[in-house]
């Protein structure tokens, strides 16, 4: 049975009147009653009792009301959910972050689109270092990704989240340790000091403020280990393996026993927090998320055309 011929057996079922059930589906009664002929000759059975003065079902019409309804209402839902999937008011999209120092944002965000988009799953994927996620998005492995970048590819579009502040780490014993904010003379006094950083790569912002801020300061910066993540990072400058540069969204976000965050004094342009997705994707969910995000950080100038 077709959706179309479920209709319109369940307007005569309904209305148990010939005319009346034309009238409800549009159509003239005679096409009505052919269809309704060829439905009872498909399925071998007669539907309805006529008479000069009255419609019923029969058995085999009865029992047809349901299925019939179910036939109605799977085409309705296919018809919604494809709606919805064009409007983006459902679909998946992957959404990679680093962690400690994203979190919070990424919680906020992941809370919004499932109070304004239930019908989207978003599925997140922590511990993507900005390189990392910058290369996922361009290859297609994830959809959106939040980060800092000092360059975005042509191929993607960004939106700016908000603003960090870079920080410098030192063990809490440290001598600079109780001489906040610390300038550009006090990071040339840690020149010979040993450095803990995270992962590098192409466009990573915090790692390439460092080799500026020290070149600035006149020393290249001499690593002593590569951390995994900020929480690692801060677990190894309290155990004094080295000083690092961090953000203030770190110092917010993890436990800082045995380290204290110092603001660099000298005018630094702060890091910015950015979304970056594909230019080119034509899923709709990413588009709703991507204007979810900016909703809640504000859209900068100039970028609202830009989705």
């Amino acid at each position: 049975m077709e959706v179309h011929e479920a209709r319109a057996f369940l307007a005569v079922a309904e209305e148990l009147h010939f005319g009346r059930a034309a009238a409800t589906l549009r159509i003239a009664q005679p096409p009505l009653s052919r269809l309704i002929k060829s439905i009872e000759k498909s399925l071998g059975a007669q539907l309805f009792e006529r008479s000069t003065r009255q419609v019923s079902l029969t058995p085999a019409g009865v029992a047809l009301v349901e299925p019939a309804k179910a036939l109605v209402a799977a085409s309705e839902y296919a018809r919604s959910a494809v709606a919805k999937s064009v409007t983006g008011e459902t679909g998946r999209v992957r959404l990679g972050f680093a962690g400690a120092s994203i979190n919070r944002k990424v919680g906020e965000l992941a809370r919004h689109v499932r109070t304004q988009r239930p019908g989207v799953h978003l599925e997140l994927r922590g511990s993507q270092f900005s390189h990392t996620a910058l290369a996922k998005v361009l290859d297609g492995a994830l959809d959106v990704a939040i980060g800092r970048w000092d360059f975005i590819p042509a191929e993607l579009r960004s939106s700016v989240l908000g603003y960090e502040e870079v920080m410098v780490v030192l063990p809490s014993n440290h001598r600079l340790a109780g001489e906040p904010p610390i300038a550009l003379a006090d990071l040339a006094d840690l020149a010979e000091e040993s450095w803990v950083t995270l992962p590098s790569g192409p466009g990573a912002a915090l790692q390439n403020r460092l080799v500026s801020l020290a070149t600035a300061a006149g020393f290249v910066p001499r690593v002593a280990q590569v951390a995994p993540d900020s929480w690692t990072l801060v677990v190894l400058v309290a155990a004094q393996i080295g000083c690092a540069l961090s953000l203030d969204s770190v110092r917010d976000n993890v436990s800082s026993d045995g380290v204290v965050f110092l603001p660099v004094a000298d005018p630094q342009r702060p890091l910015e927090v950015q979304t970056v997705w594909r230019a080119a994707d034509p899923n709709p969910a990413l588009r709703s998320v991507v204007r979810i995000a900016q909703t809640l950080h504000g859209v900068p100038a100039g970028q609202e055309s830009r989705l």
